[in-house]
């Protein structure tokens, strides 16, 4: 049972999180050419897709910690100090995406072209958001301190 749980988990994180991680990635610099285009225009169309998959793949995404939770269960691993912190930085990385990314594109999207162009802190949340799960892919495979093997 533990392998098929560890499978589904990685699956979901790999087909949920990675769409989010790109799309948020790309947002920035579609919505940044969409707003130079100037008012009149209506180039939002790259954004919009980009922000509507941010927000669907984010909902999906929730089976990946309901499955890594199954998976350290399984493994009696639930107390070990990197899944701790791991867990702890993936609320981090929901967080943000969920506080900072999210609304920050439904601004943008919503002030349209010829406004003013914040995309340099909705990038810097998206590096955040992206450095975050790298952090906890790290330690997910090197596990610091765990006994139940590599």
């Amino acid at each position: 049972m533990t392998k098929f749980l560890l499978a589904v988990h990685v699956i979901a994180a790999i087909l949920a999180v990675g769409p989010v991680a790109v799309a948020a990635s790309m947002f920035p610099p579609a919505a940044r050419r969409a707003l130079a285009a100037g008012p009149g225009t209506d180039d939002l169309g790259a954004p919009r897709l980009l922000h509507r998959i941010c927000r669907v793949y984010a909902v999906i995404g929730v089976v990946v910690p309901v499955f890594g939770f199954a998976t350290a269960s399984e493994m009696g691993v639930l107390g070990s100090p990197w899944l701790i912190v791991s867990v702890a930085l993936t609320a981090l990385a929901a967080l943000v995406l969920a506080a900072v990314i999210l609304p920050a594109q439904t601004a943008l999207l919503e002030a349209g072209s010829g406004t003013r162009n914040p995309t340099a802190r909705l990038a810097m949340a998206t590096g955040l958001f992206n450095l975050l799960w790298a952090a906890v892919t790290v330690l997910m495979i090197v596990r610091p301190g765990s006994t139940t093997g590599a």
